[in-house]
């Protein structure tokens, strides 16, 4: 994926501080785990040893994964986000039809989501399907328990 990842200046700065724990924390602790089975002999047979080399695995691709994003990353400015229709940092307040509840989403990058925080990402279902929408709208989206309507309320950053 090489496509360009948009996040807040205190999402990347985060991610700045998550690869530097992992390279220079997780790594030599992997590092130390694989040595001390190591140490427990044979290697063919030694199942702390597999798991230690797996793990490392794992945390050297999570580190080439954050150290792609951060390349990619692009800081978006809440100053400069166009309030006249739903786009990636606007905070829309939608109804939704079916159960004529009112809700407010932040619609925010991959990495920024938060359900719980009412942080939905762009590339969601709900994220998508109101994207570009202006206040009074209807969004249909596909969802996996069918289709909801939202009618667009508001739209704010």
């Amino acid at each position: 994926m090489s496509g360009i990842l948009y996040v807040t200046k205190e999402t990347l700065e985060q991610m700045k501080v998550d690869l530097i724990r992992m390279k220079s924390v997780d790594r030599p602790a992997a590092s130390k785990a694989i040595a001390e089975a190591r140490e427990k002999g044979d290697l063919k047979e030694n199942a702390e040893y597999d798991a230690a080399k797996e793990a490392q695995g794992i945390l050297e691709a999570k580190i080439k994964k954050m150290e792609s994003d951060i390349a990619s990353a692009r800081i978006l400015d809440e100053a400069n986000v166009d309030t006249s229709k739903v786009s990636i940092l606007t905070k829309v307040t939608v109804t939704n039809l079916n159960t004529k509840k009112q809700l407010t989403y932040q619609i925010v990058s991959e990495k920024e989501a938060d359900l719980k925080a009412s942080k939905i990402s762009v590339t969601s279902p709900i994220g998508k399907g109101l994207l570009g929408k202006v206040i009074g709208d209807v969004a249909e989206v596909q969802v996996p328990a069918g289709i909801v309507k939202f009618k667009i309320e508001n739209i704010t950053v």
